[in-house]
């Protein structure tokens, strides 16, 4: 018999996006599959939308969070394979399908599959699919350490993990308020037994600004967790390898992360000298882009960080809000096809 499938879609206020995410787990083609939204706490009518699809199941919940609405959807699940899917984010309909048929006769459960990604607004045929390193079968070792030295990442849906695996890396971390998926994924990645890249297929990230979880800002509580998330993602790599090269990827992954803590959070900067520290190095002064540097010169660095913060803001929100408008003009339409997936790719 087929495996079964667990598509897990956690969501808080998401009724604007619920509904084209949920087109794109019922449409796809792998025929045994059960889907689950976790509404967590949702004001608006989330759950409402959700229910209006009969496919799917939907249990109501006290707001927890992001971590905790997952904790809350896995013992949920039955199948022998887990979907997780952002209440705004779309899958390819043959996603699954592709995935698990490059599994072979040999491989273990521990095996964990990949596929391409990218972001997009609201159009998702403009979306352009980009290649990086970690677009191809990986050791948990090289996975992680070409992540940090490189700060890329694999957005979660991208991921299908066997029960066994999830099993294996444990619940979601409810002290993080940020880089929650990365820190469980980080275990993921770590319990497997590497991780097999299947391209031409993958998944569409809605890429949401201020208002997305990944947002950092001027939140102190979501900078805490960071360097939380930091100390913990170390941790499991040198576990596996405690080399040079695993050491200097911890470092390049420090110095990229360390400019949300400079230099409003000494505190924080002072605990990351020490991770670099232990690791036999030193963290350097963060540097803006040349097109701040005037703002430096003139009213110091923590005005120029914001004033870029807040063009970077500017821009991406300027950009939402033609796509959008451009969506609505072009009748709405989200449904993502076979024939529509490698719209501008670079896989």
């Amino acid at each position: 018999m087929k495996p079964l499938v667990s598509i897990l879609i956690t969501a808080y206020n998401a009724e604007d996006t619920i509904a084209y995410t949920l087109q794109s787990a019922v449409a796809q083609t792998w025929p045994r599959k059960e889907i689950i939204v976790v509404d967590d706490g949702s004001t608006d009518s989330t759950a409402e939308v959700a229910r209006g699809f009969k496919e799917v199941r939907v249990v109501s919940t006290e707001n927890y969070g992001l971590s905790g609405a997952q904790n809350n959807a896995f013992p949920l699940s039955q199948g022998d394979y887990i979907q997780y899917l952002d209440a705004d984010d779309l899958l390819a309909p043959d996603k699954i399908e592709r995935q698990l048929a490059a599994l072979r006769e040999c491989d273990s459960r521990r095996i964990l599959l990949s596929s391409p990604w990218a972001p997009f607004y609201y159009r998702v045929r403009h979306a352009c699919f980009v290649r990086n390193s970690l677009w191809q079968d990986l050791s948990p070792v090289d996975w992680l350490s070409r992540a940090m030295r490189e700060n890329l990442h694999m957005q979660n849906a991208t991921w299908l993990v066997s029960r066994q695996l999830a099993k294996a890396a444990g619940p979601w971390d409810t002290r993080l308020h940020f880089d929650q998926d990365g820190e469980y994924f980080c275990r993921v990645v770590l319990a497997s037994e590497g991780t097999r890249f299947v391209p031409r297929t993958g998944i569409y990230y809605r890429a949401s600004g201020a208002n997305s979880v990944s947002f950092i800002g001027n939140s102190d509580k979501k900078k805490d967790s960071l360097l939380l998330t930091m100390k913990l993602h170390i941790q499991y790599l040198r576990s596996l390898e405690d080399s040079e090269r695993v050491r200097n990827a911890c470092l390049a992954y420090i110095q990229t992360w360390y400019r949300n803590f400079y230099p409003e959070r000494p505190d924080l900067m002072r605990e990351a000298q020490q991770l670099a520290a232990m690791l036999g190095g030193r963290l350097e002064i963060p540097r803006l882009s040349w097109k701040y540097l005037w703002i430096q010169r003139l009213f110091g660095f923590v005005v120029a960080k914001r004033a870029s913060q807040r063009w970077n803001h500017y821009k991406s929100s300027v950009m939402r809000s033609w796509d959008k408008a451009l969506f609505r003009l072009e009748g709405g339409n989200l449904a993502v096809t076979p024939a529509s997936f490698g719209t501008n790719s670079a896989v």
